[in-house]
């Protein structure tokens, strides 16, 4: 083999060329996906769960709500504390396309609402995410529900986060604006250049501003407070389902997980043959046409 290289090192080079071409090819179209963001094995059918803002009725046309950098010194201790709730699930379906319509009907018999979903149906099995919003108060029976959908369920996570101290301290922010705005008004009403006018009217759109930008926090704390969100991955194969384990180490999860990887890396490699496959109507005739030329030239070399 080595000797072959040393002795056709132009035929060489061009075959580096084309498998780099092929395998840089291949290897694009494996890890991004048609949107340009980058995916890796088992998650290209996720959608972000874990955005700001839905796409819901509730929210549409909301401002941008930034939270605050500096965080103040905590608050009282309150009794009711404002937790907002993440549910993910995993469930292992025969019907992927059916589990998605049951989840939306169910989601809206309780008082819900559907987020948005996605359907994949390769030749390895279906898979399809779906995400809802449910009240806090039908998140159990709403589970339930879910759980039943499935041949098994995979995984399950719920996570909450307290935004009690967030929604107090907004609410205290609030409080000192709009005493800051009801001063500059009354400065307004006794001011008599324009100047001055002028320049408190502009103090007074600035404190207006960060009151709406409170608000508009304090609008979407409450609301994501009432709504729990509950992510389903669904499919038809367990192999191409996310999964949360709650242990560091799960022999059994990792045994599953590295089977998975194992199958996708024989995909992959599979893949990578048929780009290979494929493009030698290309590169076959030039590899041809190359020792063919090369030999006509050792033959004429010999005869002289």
């Amino acid at each position: 083999m080595i000797n072959w290289i040393k002795n056709n090192k132009f035929t060489s080079l061009l075959l580096l060329i084309v498998i780099y071409f092929i395998f840089t090819k291949w290897l694009s179209n494996s890890f991004w996906n048609s949107a340009g963001n980058l995916t890796f094995p088992g998650t290209a059918n996720r959608s972000s769960t874990l955005e700001f803002l839905d796409s819901s009725p509730e929210y549409a046309g909301g401002v941008n709500m930034p939270y605050p950098v500096n965080q103040p010194p905590p608050a009282p201790e309150v009794k009711d504390r404002m937790i907002i709730q993440e549910s993910y699930l995993s469930l292992l379906v025969k019907d992927v396309g059916k589990a998605i319509s049951d989840i939306k009907t169910k989601a809206t018999s309780l008082g819900g609402y559907f987020v948005n979903s996605n359907l994949s149906t390769p030749d390895s099995g279906a898979t399809g995410q779906v995400t809802i919003r449910v009240t806090q108060n039908n998140l159990d029976e709403t589970l339930i529900s879910l759980r039943s959908l499935g041949v098994k369920v995979v995984s399950e996570n719920l996570q909450g986060r307290d935004v009690t101290d967030q929604y107090v301290d907004n609410d205290a922010r609030m409080k000192i604006l709009e005493n800051n705005k009801a001063r500059f008004m009354e400065i307004m009403n006794k001011a008599e250049k324009v100047e001055d006018i002028l320049r408190v009217q502009q103090e007074i759109f600035n404190i207006q501003s960060k009151i709406d930008n409170i608000t508009g926090q304090q609008s979407y704390l409450a609301k994501n407070a009432q709504m729990v969100k509950i992510t389903i991955y669904l499919s038809t194969d367990e192999m191409s389902l996310p999964y949360s384990p709650t242990q560091s180490f799960r022999p059994s999860v990792i045994f599953k997980q590295a089977v998975r990887n194992m199958l996708m890396t024989v995909q992959k490699l599979g893949g990578l043959v048929i780009w290979v496959a494929v493009y030698a109507v290309i590169w076959v005739p030039v590899v041809i046409i190359i020792l063919i030329i090369k030999r006509r030239r050792e033959r004429n070399s010999l005869s002289h």
